[in-house]
């Protein structure tokens, strides 16, 4: 696909989302790499447009430098911010009391320990939907230990059930700190993205070596 192309369907995908305001993100696209530039008004928009363009054919590769603009009458002290980001993530029954909160001059560090990949990534997600944050930190440590499965063939045999995943172009080795080397090739970013959450989905996971290509 000619860049052109690319960069005018990743125009139009971020168009069509109403979660995404396009007015002033700007579309670039290379050999397949599509980057994003510009500004937004909340943290969760950065990661909505984000999504957006991993889902159009013809992408290997998101880069987000979009930027959060916060008017000054939205910007927010850090105590008071803190206090509102404590308060969405207890309201979160996903996100273990264990998550802790820090902030610096509108940036969250979520610190402290979960036992699954998808509790961190649900405090990183309810946070960025906090108005005022301007970017987020994961600190957090994962806690989860090997339950006596097989993880690697366990983690196949997720490939082998998903539908748009060819398990015979995808490896998982596990390492004995609890690291999945991620290896292979995909069609599209998306089925890069459900492998990388068929992986975290098992127990003993802490870190995942992504070395996924992206080929069309």
């Amino acid at each position: 696909m000619a860049n052109e192309d690319l960069q005018c369907d990743v125009a139009a995908e971020l168009l069509w989302d109403p979660k995404v305001d396009i007015e002033e993100i700007a579309v670039s696209a290379e050999d397949g790499t599509v980057t994003l530039r510009g500004t937004v008004g909340s943290l969760r928009q950065t990661r909505e447009a984000a999504k957006a363009a991993g889902r159009v054919y013809g992408v290997t590769q998101v880069c987000n430098e979009l930027q959060v603009r916060i008017l000054n009458q939205g910007r927010r002290d850090d105590a008071e911010l803190r206090g509102d980001v404590l308060r969405a993530l207890m309201l979160d029954s996903l996100i273990p009391a264990t998550v802790g909160v820090e902030v610096t001059d509108g940036v969250i560090t979520l610190t402290g320990t979960a036992a699954w990949q998808y509790q961190r990534d649900e405090a990183e997600l309810i946070t960025a939907s906090v108005p005022g944050v301007l970017g987020v930190k994961a600190a957090i440590t994962l806690t989860v230990a090997p339950d006596g499965r097989d993880i690697e063939t366990g983690i196949s045999s997720a490939f082998r059930r998903h539908a748009r995943l060819d398990a015979d172009e995808l490896s998982a080795d596990i390492t004995s700190n609890g690291t999945v080397i991620l290896a292979g090739s995909v069609n599209s970013w998306a089925e890069h993205d459900d492998a990388l959450a068929a992986v975290w989905s098992a127990p003993g996971v802490r870190e995942v070596d992504d070395r996924i290509v992206v080929e069309y």
